[in-house]
């Protein structure tokens, strides 16, 4: 089985590989399940200043980061096959289906963007896929890079201990994952559901499912509502 590989497009490598270089992530790291490289975009500026913005066309405030640089650093990575990806707010909402879809491929050529953002002509003539974490805006897109892959790592066979984790969890299913519990028994006088301490595998799963529909039902409507369409004949 081929190793997902990450390549990371950044103008600060040594944020790499960060929190995923320890626990599961790590170690799996370490024993060649998956392979993280992080290159450096100033590396391709022209000018010996090694210039990487500009000010936007049109004026107002902040910088642009600049085609042509950006056009060199993605061209010194090889054709692979891999998908390759710019994080950005505006892009599309990245999905546990696309997650899924991504830890089952080669891997992944993820461009991190700063200041203003990056120039169109660069992402239309490479041909990225905009992803988005969520309605907000971070400083530059290496923590949403970050936050990307440890999605994708944890699904890649032989990372997680128990295979079944990667299943039983919010939205692998397309509903929020039922409420947890472990000892003690009582905690400041809360109880563990006496369901959850019957035995009977049957009831046990019967509530987690009808606790994952209710948490789902009252915390993301729109879920629910895209839940109860496929359910829909």
């Amino acid at each position: 089985m081929a190793v997902f590989r990450a390549t990371i497009l950044t103008l600060y490598p040594e944020m790499f590989p960060g929190p995923l270089g320890i626990s599961l992530a790590g170690k799996a790291l370490v024993n060649g399940l998956w392979s993280l490289e992080a290159k450096n975009i100033r590396d391709h500026a022209t000018d010996k200043h090694g210039t990487v913005d500009d000010t936007p066309a049109g004026g107002g405030p902040g910088m642009v980061m600049k085609a042509d640089v950006l056009a060199l650093a993605l061209d010194a990575v090889p054709l692979d096959g891999r998908p390759r990806l710019i994080m950005s707010a505006r892009g599309k909402p990245l999905t546990q289906a696309r997650v899924r879809e991504l830890a089952a491929g080669p891997g992944a050529v993820i461009l991190c963007g700063r200041f203003e953002g990056v120039d169109e002509r660069l992402i239309e003539a490479r041909g990225l896929e905009e992803v988005c974490l969520g309605d907000f805006v971070l400083s530059g897109g290496e923590m949403a890079a970050l936050t990307l892959l440890d999605a994708c790592v944890r699904l890649i066979p032989g990372v997680m201990g128990k295979e079944a984790s990667g299943v039983e969890e919010s939205f692998s299913d397309g509903l929020l994952e039922y409420p947890q519990y472990t000892r003690p028994a009582v905690f400041e006088g809360r109880p563990i559901p006496e369901i959850l301490t019957s035995g009977d595998h049957a009831k046990v799963a019967a509530w987690r499912r009808a606790e994952a529909e209710r948490l789902t039902r009252e915390r993301r409507p729109d879920l629910w509502e895209a839940w109860l369409a496929r359910k829909r004949p």
